[in-house]
């Protein structure tokens, strides 16, 4: 199995990313993913795999829970991603200080879905030679993935050309993720 990275998940490495990868290179991540041993858990969609490492970097946590002490660092706006995308309303912790993620949560699409992908946004890079393509990296405190915030799957449902996946709103994991990012919201 190869794994690689993409343009896309480069973003990680970037200030206001919500896991803003700390202490490692993507090359560094690339040599981490291409060298473990943990087998890849299921994602949202067949396309969709993650692969948890220990994170043995500074690299934060991507997310917190809202409280009365965390509140005023609380922010929302619209958002895209990149030229192209929807921008979405979302909400973020600006200015918080983050724990320590314990693992890095490391989001994979497969070959065939970066392709799809690469046709409808052409400006970015080709895709890479690889089984596996790394789209995004989250940090989390234990290796179990978080739900995928309701806005991004609405985005993901509105298709490949306003930046989303083209996977169709499930009801039940919409509903799960309602009730988990009432109580949470991204750092920033």
């Amino acid at each position: 199995m190869r794994i690689a990275i993409t343009d896309f998940a480069l973003r990680n490495w970037q200030e206001g990313a919500s896991t803003k990868i700390e202490g490692m290179t993507p090359d560094e991540l690339v040599k981490l993913c291409n060298a473990a041993t943990r087998p890849l858990a299921e994602g949202y969609a067949p396309f969709c795999k993650h692969l948890f490492l220990e994170n043995t970097s500074p690299t934060k946590a991507a997310f917190a829970e809202i409280t009365e002490a965390t509140q005023p660092y609380l922010r929302s706006g619209y958002v895209a991603r990149r030229e192209g995308e929807r921008a979405v309303l979302e909400r973020w912790f600006e200015g918080l200080e983050a724990t320590r993620a314990a693992w890095l949560d490391v989001i994979l699409y497969s070959y065939d879905q970066l392709l799809k992908e690469a046709a409808d946004f052409t400006e970015e890079q080709d895709v890479p030679d690889c089984d596996w393509g790394i789209v995004s990296i989250i940090g989390v405190l234990e290796p179990v993935e978080p739900p995928m915030p309701p806005i991004t799957q609405m985005r993901n449902a509105l298709g490949r050309e306003a930046g989303g996946s083209g996977v169709a709103l499930d009801p039940e994991a919409y509903d799960q993720a309602v009730a988990f990012w009432d109580r949470h919201a991204a750092i920033r």
